[in-house]
């Protein structure tokens, strides 16, 4: 008798242990760590900072990985401490990269703000280069290519201030920094016609 209530106390026992002793999956810190996650990419983190992007979500693919790994022990065995650190982590860094991409933001706008005040001189070379260059037959084919390449420049700034207008200031650079490369290679286009022409 004293034997089989021996066994029914360790039976109560080691099921109060189970209960207590199973772990179980921090489902909100799971959850904040994505939201926080989704958070940093609509405020654009993935454009701007890239690399720190991708570090905050190799931190939540670990957690993600260590749950996993937890949630195929036996259920005593099972420890999310782990788990929880590397999620606050997550959330933590995620909401310091939204704080920092604002930063970034500005910089790529002054960056951006700085190229467009050089497109019109470099719009303005370029003319200036075309009064001076060959009128010959080939030479005026040339400057017709020349001029419309010019109105392709002139459309691409403009969808560069529409962009910046929008908050896009990546694309704005990418525009802007293509246009001033292009007006470059006009320049030295027409420069060397003009040397040419000058016999130099």
């Amino acid at each position: 008798m004293k034997a089989k209530a021996l066994v029914t106390v360790l039976v109560v026992v080691f099921a109060m242990a189970m209960m207590l002793g199973c772990a179980k999956v921090p489902q909100a810190d799971l959850d904040a760590a994505k939201a926080a996650l989704d958070a940093a990419k609509a405020a654009e983190v993935d454009r701007y900072l890239p690399e720190l992007f991708n570090a905050v979500k190799d931190s939540l693919n670990s957690a993600t990985a260590e749950i996993e790994k937890q949630n195929s022990k036996f259920a005593l065995f099972r420890s999310y401490k782990k788990v929880k650190e590397l999620l606050a982590k997550v959330t933590a860094d995620a909401n310091d990269a939204v704080n920092q991409v604002a930063v970034k933001k500005e910089e790529v706008k002054t960056e951006v703000e700085g190229l467009m005040a050089q497109v019109a001189p470099a719009v303005e070379n370029v003319k200036g280069l075309m009064k001076k260059a060959p009128r010959g037959k080939e030479g005026r084919a040339a400057l017709e290519a020349i001029n419309s390449e010019l109105a392709a420049v002139e459309a691409s700034v403009a969808e560069a201030n529409t962009a910046m207008t929008n908050g896009d200031f990546l694309t704005a650079r990418d525009k802007v920094q293509a246009n001033l490369q292009k007006l470059a290679s006009l320049a030295q286009e027409l420069q060397a016609a003009i040397d040419k022409k000058l016999g130099r």
